[in-house]
């Protein structure tokens, strides 16, 4: 039983590392059925089941294993594996979104790799620990109105906390001359510095992050590194260099075969190229990312290439093309139940049918051309904004700024001047114009800067933090009483943080083990206080971490997560009372690029 125990568990590390996570966890779970009277056998087993069902992305199997870790780490006093184990917590908390609770599982670990002098797992804690803040910072700037690094203070503090977190791993794993960790932190110091705005510093990580890619000769974090500095230094205007390190980013992409990051180059490439006004080869990529996104089936994706086809279409002056595509991108959007995207495409679509002079009666619902049936449009020149040049960037940082969204906004004047005109408003008004575009543009976080670090596979651990818990968070006065009511109410307080070894799953129980074993009857438990620290950052019972994070809406691969266009608009929204237009039927804003 023993041995047969120990083989299945080597065959589910074997699978793990061959990235074959489902069938690892199904010979890991065979391995807890059989049982074991090893702890540290078991330990090893619960580890690896967590880290297997979290790629797998199934968390409350992820947190349940790795409870179970934590709690037999600090039955049998093994101080190493309990910070291991309150890490890989602390990653999966992170995943799920309980930042608070993830601190203390980070900051718990760092503490103990410091007590033990385990300088690679303190290393990996602060690591940890900054990715922790640095998504609790990007979750935060979601709906935030603010200029780039004009933030609000407590989006600010959570991202120097980040930055301080990651400077901290840096010194570490230089003493240490991990050169590797090393790329790591300066590519996660690039992505911090982008959110706080500081584009120069990002520009700084960034490069050092693509040289020791070079160095390991790791293609995809190179294309990382490309595409985090194109995305930088379109926020400093410098359009050209930022496709000179897109185009990298398509060619690495086409080397790892990866359709989905190919995709994401082309509409980098697309949208820059339109700032450009480059328009003949901007269509090129956005025809590009239209072709993959429809091989993937990714029909939001695909939308968002119809908008920017039809956008570019105008810009050229061919308004025909322009309405294809429009209706095109109308047709997505009611298909996906994106709203906002409906009433735009059908703002576009009314706007040129008005420019074209035909009405729906002369369009063909199956065809992708339309016939005028004798209708003549109602000009044919291209719209004067087409001879606006863009500005020159000012070194000043908020003059620079607004000048890099009125550049940006430039390219959608035309579809606007329809809308002012309706609301009785000077279209020659540039506050008007950019207050209503401000309200017409939404558009979702960039999510995905924060690379996860795929190294703790099979061995995963989590940081925590130098920097002091808020006080607040434990020790609240007001939350006090509440707290003790529902630690008195509760028929079991948080299952596995009780240690009660009976209910481990997979324990075989016997003269050999019992000795390392906590009485079950002892009421005196081991660093009790960090559970009660846990107790106070929860707003509900452990169970109530075990389901799936939410749904984060529409799925679009093939749209890069790091869009700057996305970021800039969400960014530099005006306050929402000032944007406020309403329509006369759907009494709601509409969204026009």
């Amino acid at each position: 039983m023993e041995a047969s125990c120990l083989e299945l568990a080597l065959e589910g590390e074997r699978l793990c590392k061959a990235g074959d996570f489902k069938g690892g966890t199904a010979f890991f779970e065979a391995a807890v059925k059989v049982g074991t009277e090893d702890l540290k056998t078991l330990s090893a087993i619960y580890s690896q089941l967590g880290n297997a069902y979290f790629y797998l992305k199934e968390y409350g199997k992820a947190l349940e294993y790795h409870r179970h870790d934590l709690t037999l780490a600090r039955t049998i006093g093994d101080r190493i594996g309990e910070g291991k184990a309150s890490g890989n917590l602390g990653n999966t908390l992170k995943v799920l979104g309980r930042f608070d609770e993830a601190a203390v599982c980070c900051q718990r670990h760092l503490e103990i790799s410091q007590e033990q002098g385990d300088k690679v797992g303190e290393a990996r804690a602060l690591y940890n620990m900054g990715n922790v803040f640095h998504a609790k910072g990007k979750q935060q700037l979601w709906g935030c109105t603010q200029e780039p690094g004009d933030l609000p203070p407590d989006v600010r503090d959570t991202l120097q906390r980040a930055t301080g977190f990651y400077e901290m791993n840096l010194c570490l794993v230089k003493e240490l001359g991990d050169r590797a960790a090393q790329g790591r932190a300066y590519g996660n110091l690039g992505n911090t510095h982008y959110l706080l705005g500081n584009f120069v510093e990002a520009i700084k990580f960034h490069r050092q992050r693509l040289s020791i890619a070079k160095e390991f000769g790791d293609k995809a974090a190179e294309r990382r590194a490309y595409s985090n500095l194109g995305n930088a230094l379109i926020f400093l205007g410098q359009f050209n260099t930022a496709t000179e390190y897109y185009r990298k980013t398509l060619q690495l992409s086409r080397q790892l075969r990866d359709q989905v990051m190919e995709a994401q180059a082309c509409y980098s490439l697309g949208n820059t190229y339109t700032l450009l006004q480059q328009y003949e080869r901007a269509i090129d990529y956005h025809l590009k990312h239209l072709y993959i996104a429809q091989e993937l089936t990714d029909r939001v994706g695909e939308g968002r290439a119809c908008w920017s086809l039809g956008n570019a279409y105008v810009s050229l002056g061919n308004n025909k093309q322009a309405l294809y595509y429009a209706r095109k991108h109308l047709e997505i959007s009611k298909e996906i139940g994106d709203r906002n995207g409906e009433l735009t495409a059908r703002m576009n679509v009314d706007q040129l049918m008005e420019a074209l002079g035909v009405t729906e009666s002369d369009l063909s619902p199956s065809s992708s051309e339309f016939e005028m049936q004798g209708a003549r449009p109602k000009f044919t020149k291209r719209n004067s904004m087409d001879s606006v040049e863009l500005w020159k960037y000012s070194s000043d940082k908020k003059t620079g700024t607004r000048r890099i969204k009125q550049t940006l906004f430039v390219l959608k004047v035309r579809d606007l001047l329809f809308s002012l005109q309706k609301l009785g408003r000077d279209p020659s008004d540039e506050d008007c114009f950019f207050d209503l575009l401000s309200k017409f543009q939404s558009s979702r976080m960039d999510d995905q800067r924060c690379h996860l670090d795929e190294s703790f596979a099979l061995t995963g651990i989590s940081p925590s933090p130098p920097f002091p818990l808020d006080p607040a968070i434990t020790t609240s006065p007001q939350t006090e009483e509440l707290f003790d009511l529902i630690a008195s109410s509760q028929s079991r307080r948080l299952d596995d943080q009780r240690v009660n070894v009976g209910n481990l799953p997979g324990l075989r129980i016997t003269h050999n083990n019992l000795g390392h074993l906590v009485g079950e009857g002892d009421h005196q438990e081991p660093s009790d206080d960090f559970f009660n620290m846990l107790i106070k950052c929860q707003s509900s019972r452990i169970d109530d971490q075990r389901c799936s994070p939410p749904e984060a809406g529409p799925h679009a691969p093939t749209v890069p997560d790091e869009d700057f266009f996305s970021l800039i608009q969400r960014v530099q929204a005006k306050r929402m009372d000032e944007q406020r237009v309403q329509l006369e039927e759907e009494n709601e804003s509409v969204g026009v690029t």
